[in-house]
């Protein structure tokens, strides 16, 4: 892949760590957000992991200065016009990533439009684009600089060449590409999410507390996290959207969310990003 800049649609806490891990790599990255003062904090907090590093001794000084100053800010779409790869990490509404696919796709004629999406269908997004052969999905992990999964779907129209430059790309940027089907929830949330929608159902019938459950599965699995204290770090907003998409998809009632997640979305305990989920987080 030639040195073209790449474009990251969402400042989120996704899109932060997409533009920190690209441009760690030594890719120029422009990140896009409608919201200036997100742009803002996404800025900041990208600082922040790359100052932990120097503090570790993983990165000098000069390196994180030389990897923000490839980091470039904006509010425009248009901004992204030539870029070679787009990943867009948006929130996981179908009708917003079609809007932004249908947007990009007459933006930009030869970029590669790759989503981060958790678990919705590429197929459908492919379809509103107008090269279809060109989307496909690039499924990153939070937290991004440290899991190395990154999951490669291929749409029904997505061409050999597109799913070959994406798992290039994962490559370059030090994570191991895995080929995954076009289907809900894909791979590792199919399995993963609704062990966490388990999790909920077992402390909302009082089988054991938050803190049990998850401590269960760290030391009876070998989890290094346990499932509850992971939904508070995904969000238990996402989690929800997941088992949703999963119900919707399959129409398998093994999928219906647990009532107790719902009303904890309801109430605005999302977790970690709130400083209340399952848990409570004193320090954000």
């Amino acid at each position: 892949m030639d040195n073209k800049a790449i474009g990251v649609v969402g400042a989120g806490t996704m899109g932060q760590g997409i533009a920190q891990v690209l441009a760690s790599s030594g890719r120029q990255v422009r990140l896009y957000d409608v919201a200036e003062d997100q742009l803002e904090r996404a800025e900041a907090n990208i600082g922040k992991g790359l100052a932990r590093l120097v503090d570790k001794d993983k990165l000098s000084e000069d390196e994180r200065n030389a990897t923000l100053a490839r980091l470039g800010k904006t509010t425009s779409l248009e901004a992204l016009a030539d870029c070679e790869v787009i990943i867009e990490a948006a929130p996981e509404q179908p009708e917003l990533k079609e809007k932004l696919f249908r947007d990009l796709s007459s933006l930009s004629q030869d970029a590669i439009l790759a989503s981060n999406t958790s678990s919705l269908s590429l197929t459908r997004l492919a379809a509103v684009s107008e090269r279809p052969e060109r989307v496909v999905g690039m499924h990153f992990f939070n937290p991004v600089p440290v899991l190395k999964l990154v999951e490669v779907i291929r749409a029904e129209q997505t061409s050999d060449a597109t799913v070959a430059r994406i798992e290039a790309l994962a490559e370059e940027l030090g994570k191991t590409a895995v080929a995954v089907a076009d289907s809900p929830g894909f791979v590792a949330n199919r399995l993963l999410v609704p062990m966490i929608n388990e999790a909920a159902f077992l402390l909302q019938e009082g089988a054991a507390s938050a803190a049990d459950i998850d401590q269960a599965m760290k030391l009876g699995a070998a989890h290094p996290m346990g499932p509850l204290a992971l939904a508070d770090l995904i969000g238990l907003d996402v989690c929800l959207s997941i088992m949703e998409v999963l119900q919707d998809g399959f129409g398998d009632p093994k999928y219906r969310p647990c009532p107790l997640l719902k009303r904890m979305v309801d109430a605005g305990y999302l977790g970690r990003k709130t400083g209340r989920g399952f848990h409570i987080y004193e320090n954000r």
